[in-house]
């Protein structure tokens, strides 16, 4: 599906339950221009000269909060990275006053992950600049859905009547709840699975299918999106051991020929090897999980280029 809209309605990018399937491919046909950008040997364009991007990580992050930072840089967008350690937050200052503080630096876009759900709304619903969320809690991370969707489309050609599987820590996960948004959208079919305790009650009232065996979630799929165990989100482990979950769970290549041929493996990161995941599966020829990496530098320089107003400067 090649996208007829022409801009975003909003100013900011807080879910993707909020996108249109409009606004979904545009974003993703407009990254298609910007993938070739980084392929450069001068990996830059002027379009976001003179615009700051402040990027407010409250939260542990290595892979987006630094593909933010090389997206903006690439785009000329001045950069102002901000941490909760070593600032004025470990001395009891609240995200609103540490926004509005930074909002009076007249910042134009503001990327922020946090660990309470809602958090970039707020900012969104107070500040003139625009919110882009990193992530928040276990509520969304709509560029990590994006990037997937983007890397789905490039290696299979479409994302309608695509069959994806997501199996792991469903739980915990923002990453499976933007995906599911954006898949159920773009009519991709979605199955995930999990050990019971690791599944949301009545999650299939978001149009997909649930089961508790992996091999069964691997018959006929064209994508399997494994995700780890989020521990730091648990208050114990709801399973026995970290090797019994691999055993009952964990992907490997012989478990992997249940897919379709032709099937990708996709990964958010941060990865645990031998625990989700094998490392001959990791590193195999049905991996994209670099394609993902590089795929999510040119999806947020297409967000970044949208949110302000989409006016792409000769490059």
């Amino acid at each position: 599906m090649r996208s007829q809209a022409t801009a975003l309605r909003s100013k900011d990018l807080l879910g993707i339950e909020q996108l249109t399937p409009e606004e979904i491919s545009l974003i993703l046909d407009t990254a298609e221009g910007f993938r070739e950008v980084s392929e450069r040997p001068i990996k830059k364009v002027p379009t976001l000269r003179g615009q700051l991007v402040i990027n407010l990580f409250m939260e542990a992050s290595t892979r987006t909060r630094v593909s933010f930072e090389i997206a903006e840089k690439r785009l000329s967008a001045d950069t102002l990275n901000f941490s909760a350690s070593g600032s004025s937050v470990e001395k009891g200052e609240t995200l609103i006053d540490t926004a509005e503080n930074l909002m009076a630096m007249q910042p134009d876009m503001i990327v922020i992950r946090h660990k309470h759900p809602g958090s970039p709304k707020m900012l969104a619903d107070l500040l003139p600049a625009s919110i882009i969320n990193a992530g928040d809690g276990a509520h969304e991370h709509p560029t990590q859905a994006l990037l997937d969707a983007f890397t789905i489309r490039e290696r299979l050609g479409r994302l309608s009547g695509v069959n994806v599987s997501i199996i792991g820590d469903i739980a915990h996960s923002r990453v499976v709840r933007s995906n599911i948004h954006l898949l159920t959208k773009m009519k991709a079919n979605v199955t995930l699975a999990s050990p019971p305790t690791l599944m949301p009650a009545e999650i299939e009232k978001m149009g997909v299918r649930v089961v508790h065996s992996l091999d069964e979630a691997l018959e006929g799929a064209d994508v399997v999106m494994m995700l780890r165990i989020q521990l730091e989100r648990q208050s114990k482990m709801t399973f026995p051991s970290l090797r019994e979950y691999f055993n009952t769970f964990g992907l490997t290549p012989e478990r992997l020929r249940r897919a379709n041929g032709g099937a990708i493996v996709m990964h958010p990161g941060p990865m645990n090897r031998g625990v989700e995941i094998s490392s001959d599966v990791a590193d195999g020829p049905c991996s994209v999980i670099l394609d993902q990496v590089t795929n999510g530098v040119a999806v947020r320089m297409a967000v970044l280029y949208l949110l302000a107003g989409g006016h792409l400067q000769e490059s």
